[in-house]
């Protein structure tokens, strides 16, 4: 039984989401790159959820890094699900906050991957 409200509370908000955000721009799949931003926002929402199910651990250490960028998953994958043309910016002027969004997701990718392959007390890499 625990199995099943694990998978429910995974599969539940997802299913609502996707279905929600499909119904509001159904005009997205004329367009090619709109689609793709759509899919990568479903990608985001499904990441940041099984964070946020699993590791929502607020801390003082460096851990609450990942609960930060599970929260910021769920709620970016959100916003690109239901508002996927926000995300294409003009023509020669894509939007400055996709490459803020990078350089951030950049330094948090690092800090976590040293921590990850820093060594132990006990001299090895874990």
């Amino acid at each position: 039984m625990t199995r099943s409200i694990q998978i429910a509370g995974f599969l539940g908000p997802t299913i609502i989401v996707l279905a929600i955000s499909e119904a509001k721009n159904l005009q997205i799949w004329d367009t090619g790159i709109a689609s793709l931003t759509y899919l990568a926002g479903l990608l985001w929402f499904i990441g940041g959820l099984v964070i946020v199910r699993l590791h929502n651990r607020w801390s003082t250490d460096w851990p609450v890094t990942i609960t930060l960028v599970g929260w910021f998953f769920l709620v970016g994958g959100l916003f690109r699900l239901l508002f996927p043309d926000a995300q294409q910016g003009t023509e020669n002027t894509p939007p400055v906050a996709i490459y803020v969004t990078d350089a951030v997701l950049v330094v948090l990718g690092t800090l976590m991957t040293l921590q990850a392959y820093r060594r132990r007390s006990g001299g090895t890499a874990i």
